[in-house]
């Protein structure tokens, strides 16, 4: 069985066949699922998504590439969402400086305002770091937030080393599969299996065979696969750990 500890099937691609999607998981090997915020738009439907099925969890929270008309009053809402039913994270937040549109200073005051949420709550965070690693740490680091996972991982295994010496998991998902993700190969062969979460980041992210195709939890298993060969141990072995770690550091 897996746990997806990452996914968004509130986004726009599932509308035309989500609840048809969603009913298949169960039987095709996915037990559990985190439906993950990025606006607050989106941070609702998650919540709604997880009190209408019973194997799906919610986060909610402000991607950086949504921060432009963010409030105080923002912040006082995804505060009163961390109380909702079934809601387990406040992500995805973090910093994007991949674009050079959206204002880095106006990045790291919003994303230090939702880890206020996590340390007030006590929810663990779901971070997105692109192109941000050092400021990502630093401010995580400086944060007293030291419970999350690092989504959709990308930097150096020693990078990796030092977020986990902070106490966090790193999320692994489609990547892992693609031909130029050697600094990942080598950060999954470097790293406890313990201090790893599955994600499928859907509809994003698609594994191999199928990427550029809409991805969706049932592809956990290509992902699976790809940790056990790389780290040369039996793909069941692999799910069975990382359902333990999702598990433990959301439920």
């Amino acid at each position: 069985m897996f746990f997806d500890s990452h996914a968004h099937y509130d986004d726009a691609a599932y509308d035309n066949d989500r609840a048809e999607l969603i009913d298949m998981m169960k039987k095709n090997g996915v037990d559990k699922i985190i439906n993950v915020g990025s606006d607050m738009r989106s941070s609702i439907r998650s919540i709604e998504l997880a009190q209408k099925y019973d194997f799906i969890y919610a986060a909610v929270g402000i991607h950086p590439h949504n921060i432009q008309d963010m409030t105080e009053e923002n912040i006082k809402l995804l505060q009163k969402y961390c109380n909702c039913y079934k809601v387990v994270a406040v992500g995805e937040i973090g910093l994007d400086y991949h674009y050079e549109n959206i204002d880095r200073d106006a990045q790291k005051y919003w994303f230090k305002r939702q880890l206020d949420i996590c340390a007030q709550t006590g929810r663990p965070v779901i971070i997105h770091s692109r192109n941000a690693a050092a400021d990502s740490f630093e401010i995580l680091k400086n944060s007293g937030v030291h419970k999350g996972v690092i989504h959709a991982f990308s930097g150096s295994p020693e990078m990796a080393k030092q977020y986990i010496s902070l106490g966090f998991y790193i999320g692994v998902g489609g990547v892992s599969t693609y031909k130029n993700a050697k600094k990942l190969v080598e950060t999954i062969k470097q790293i406890p299996l313990e201090k790893i979460l599955i994600e499928t980041d859907a509809p994003y992210l698609t594994p191999e065979p199928y990427r550029g195709q809409r991805n969706n939890s049932q592809n956990l298993r290509l992902i699976v696969e790809r940790i056990g060969e790389i780290k040369q141990i039996p793909p069941e072995f692999v799910a069975n750990i990382s359902y333990e770690n999702t598990e433990i550091l959301f439920l």
